[in-house]
Order: structure tokens, then sequence, then C-alpha cells
């Protein structure tokens, strides 16, 4: 089946906080993310592509992030290579932060400008509430261009996290005011909002749930209330590489939950293409 990895962190590792290592390494295991780095901490643009390659995926959502009282700043220009490398596979994922970026919707456009295929918003990550009215600014361009926006729901355990942003009922107004722009809530509203993520999901024919970092033989569990295969069909693959123990085992996990064939293709790539513009897959 194909593969879409939809949450990917390919940061150079002069640009991230002692954390950030402190997370990635626990989480990969066994997987070897640091081999496509070189003495720098750069990571190669080569060796991501051919790390992701054998790991059977065959497209990659790179996110950049602006944040830089939780885990740094990492530019969307740092993420540019991957893009010249391999333009089929690789794909740019614009990020802002009202705290850093103004006028807002001037650093969305620019960004968009650069290829990027979705916007992402941190309200954790870099503290603020994402139904401020500010970032209006930044939605309404998303629904001008037909760009998705991602969100971060859910906690974190990055010093300075803010993880009362990431309740997903902030985003309430939001989704009422642009029903016709995609909302991905990213990790599925890890930890305390498992229940209010996925009720928008079903609810809303314009809310989807990306499943980075969560274990998928745990997702019946997380999702408990709800019927899983009804759920799946707004379920989109991420792993939130490198704090993962790689995609390959993360779809092989997902196999085995014993979803429909149809859907299981919507939950690899399938929903992926229909949120994400020009994956062409």
């Amino acid at each position: 089946m194909p593969l879409v990895d939809a949450h990917v962190h390919a940061a150079r590792l002069s640009t991230v906080k002692p954390s950030w290592l402190e997370w990635a390494e626990p989480f990969s295991r066994s997987h070897d993310w640091r081999s496509v780095y070189d003495t720098a901490g750069d990571p190669v643009p080569s060796r991501v592509d051919g790390l992701f390659e054998a790991e059977g995926v065959d497209r990659v959502l790179l996110f950049c992030e602006y944040s830089p009282r939780a885990t740094g700043i990492q530019a969307i220009e740092d993420n540019l290579p991957f893009v010249e490398h391999n333009p089929v596979r690789f794909r740019l994922v614009a990020n802002v932060n009202p705290h850093l970026h103004h006028p807002l919707g001037s650093e969305v456009e620019r960004q968009l400008d650069l290829g990027a295929v979705a916007l992402k918003l941190h309200p954790v990550h870099a503290g603020f509430r994402p139904d401020d009215r500010e970032l209006h600014a930044a939605y309404q361009i998303c629904r001008e261009r037909g760009v998705p926006v991602i969100i971060h729901s859910g906690g974190s355990t990055f010093p300075g996290a803010r993880t009362r942003f990431g309740n997903p009922e902030l985003m309430l107004d939001v989704l009422e005011d642009f029903p016709d722009v995609q909302f991905v809530l990213a990790h599925g509203g890890r930890g305390p909002w498992y229940d209010t993520a996925a009720y928008l999901a079903t609810a809303r024919d314009n809310v989807w749930l990306d499943l980075a970092g969560l274990p998928p033989r745990k997702l019946p569990e997380y999702y408990a209330r709800f019927d899983l295969p009804r759920l799946a069909t707004k379920w989109i693959f991420g792993t939130d590489w490198p704090g993962v123990p790689g995609p390959r085992r993360n779809a092989t996990a997902l196999t085995d939950l014993g979803l429909p064939k149809d859907i299981l293709r919507g939950v690899l790539a399938g929903n992926a293409a229909k949120v994400f513009p020009g994956l062409d897959i």
C-alpha cells in the first residue's frame, strides 16, 4: 500500500534544545535515525531520502517550528534542500508563531510561497490560544489558498510547553468560522483530550486526526468510547519522526488492528491525499 508520513521533524541538531534530543533518543529505540546526520549534526538530504525509501514511505511532510520557549527555531529554509533533492517524496509544512511573526499573514504567505502544502500551528510549544483573533488572518489565507491547517492537540513533555493550549475545545469557534478549511488535530488529542478530538473528527467533515506519537497498538484503548473503523476513516498516518521506532514498524502495527482494507488504505495514504494538496499519490 502507498504510505504517507504526514508528521516528520528532520531538524538540524544545532537548532534544537537539549530536551529535543532527550525526547528523540528514547522514543526511537533501535531505529537508527542518527545515521542520516553528518558530523556537524545536520541531516543529509540523500541519507534522509534513502532512509524513508527503505522504510517504504512514498511521501514525507517536513515540519519546521518556531518555538524558542520549547524546542528552539527550526526554520523552513532548513527543509528546502530535502525538496530540492527529491521533490516527489518531500513536501514542506509552514509554521508561524504569533509571538515572533508580525504581521502574521505576511509570514504565512511567504512560507506558502516557498511551496508549503499545509500550515502547522503549535499553541502548546509557542504558548498561545489557537482561537486568538490574530490567527484569523492565517486561517483566512489558508481558506483562500485551499491549504489545510495542522494544530497540535494534547500535551507535551518539553520544558516551556503550556499544555492547556492543546485542548481541542479551543478550536470550536475556529471550526465554525472556517468550515471550508481542513483541520488536522496532530497527535489526536494526546493525553487528556482523546475523546474530544475523536468527537470533533466524527462530527465534522473538516476535522482529521494525525496519529503522530501514538503507539498503534494502543489506539483501541485511547479511543475505546468510539467505533474504531468509523473513527479510522478520519485518521492520517504520521510518526513524529525521529521520535518513533520507525515508520515501517508503526505502519505494520496499524495493519494488526484488523481494520477493513479500504479504511486502512485511507489511513496510510488516502486520507492524506484528500487533505494535503499536490501529493499525487
